[in-house]
């Protein structure tokens, strides 16, 4: 199951990606009004905008939802972890270390 969310989220980040590269930045209705005419013929005489904005809607809310499930789905396994069988390491207490002779630890003299 994890997969299957997986592989639709790498297909909608991808379209995602196509959809915002293919919108129009905001200066460019500035250049059509300067002699570019023809700069919005290929989605019609309306432009992109509407079609686009609509496209990048709908599939950003499936990206979110998508991330909220393998999120939900990553916090909550019901496999047991690895490290389970795995024993802490051990610790020293802090008498043993102040009492090994190690010059960094013991206590300067202001004789």
């Amino acid at each position: 199951m994890s997969i299957f969310i997986i592989l639709i989220h790498v297909i909608v980040c991808l379209a995602l990606i196509m959809i915002v590269l293919l919108q129009t930045g905001k200066g460019a209705d500035m250049g059509a009004a300067f002699g570019g005419g023809a700069s919005q013929t290929l989605f019609g005489s309306t432009g992109a905008s509407t079609f686009l904005s609509k496209a990048t809607t709908v599939v950003a809310i499936i990206f979110m939802f998508t991330c909220f499930v393998l999120a939900y789905m990553s916090s909550h396994k019901s496999a047991p972890s690895i490290m389970q069988d795995v024993k802490a390491p051990v610790e020293q207490s802090a008498s043993a270390t102040a009492g090994s002779g190690d010059p960094e630890s013991t206590p300067v003299n202001a004789e």
